[in-house]
């Protein structure tokens, strides 16, 4: 009887996403909206309050649970990829050691294996009663692994700008901050948008890695209801619809990923 709280919140996210598709919506409302949808979804999904019965991390899965692990790790990956992929370019040598030790680091483990770690090992590091839900433990090592790969994939990009630029950045006096919010950045993250969507769509496929630390993502989820009785004569049906909503995903982005490299291309023509 509680299953239209987190049906409510899953609208409420694609909604969000969809609105956020356009750029001409990218104001100071759209924040606005995020914020007020994050938390109507947060009080949704684990209720204690409005007389909504309260409901464990430990019990979430599903449909909400990858899209919360896609959308939140996804969007915190990016931009920590960004500046890691210029730390990695730094001429300081500390920060640039440090990007490259955790960028080629976190790029020879497998996911699973952060995942474990986060799960398990993490864990006996901590001090007594002190815990994180598994489902942050999970949302982190997603954002870790992924944030890795997308430094690489940026840094490619910015090591595709001619000299040029920068030495004309610096002949109007901006500084290293400005150089590369106004006029390096804006480039070379167009450049690597097809590369840094395929990343993206391959991090969102990951998400169905959550299943070794016992958290019942939209795969597990299927399985777990085809064991019931009632439900065993319908594998099929329950696969291809898991496989649509895995391709309805890959396909919104990489469909966006498309329009966006035409809008910025007409922009510049």
């Amino acid at each position: 009887d509680q299953h239209w709280r987190p049906l409510i919140a899953i609208l409420i996210l694609c909604g969000l996403l969809f609105y956020s598709r356009n750029r001409n919506h990218w104001k100071k409302h759209l924040l606005y909206a995020w914020i007020i949808g994050l938390v109507v979804m947060g009080v949704l999904m684990r209720g204690g309050i409005f007389g909504l019965s309260s409901v464990e991390t430990t019990q979430w899965g599903g449909l909400p649970l990858t899209l919360l692990l896609s959308v939140f790790g996804l969007t915190i990956a990016y931009p920590l990829g960004v500046i890691f992929a210029l730390g990695r370019q730094s001429k300081m040598p500390t920060i640039k050691w440090m990007s490259v030790v955790y960028i080629e680091l976190i790029r020879g483990v497998p996911l699973i294996s952060l995942l474990f770690m986060g799960s398990f090992i993490f864990p006996l590091f901590l001090p007594e009663g002190v815990n994180f839900p598994t489902i942050l433990r999970a949302l982190v090592a997603i954002i870790i692994f992924t944030a890795a790969y997308i430094a690489e994939v940026v840094r490619g990009g910015l090591q595709g700008m001619e000299r040029g630029q920068y030495e004309a950045a610096e002949s109007i006096g901006l500084n290293y901050f400005l150089t590369m919010r106004l006029i390096i950045l804006p480039q070379a993250l167009k450049i690597v948008i097809p590369p840094t969507v395929q990343q993206l769509i391959s991090a969102f496929k990951d998400t169905s890695l959550v299943v070794i630390i016992a958290l019942f993502d939209l795969l597990k989820t299927s399985q777990t209801v085809l064991s019931n009785p009632e439900w065993m004569g319908f594998s099929r049906e329950a696969y291809i619809f898991v496989a649509i909503l895995y391709f309805l995903g890959c396909f919104s982005m990489a469909n966006y990923s498309r329009k966006l490299e035409k809008e910025l291309s007409t922009e510049e023509h």
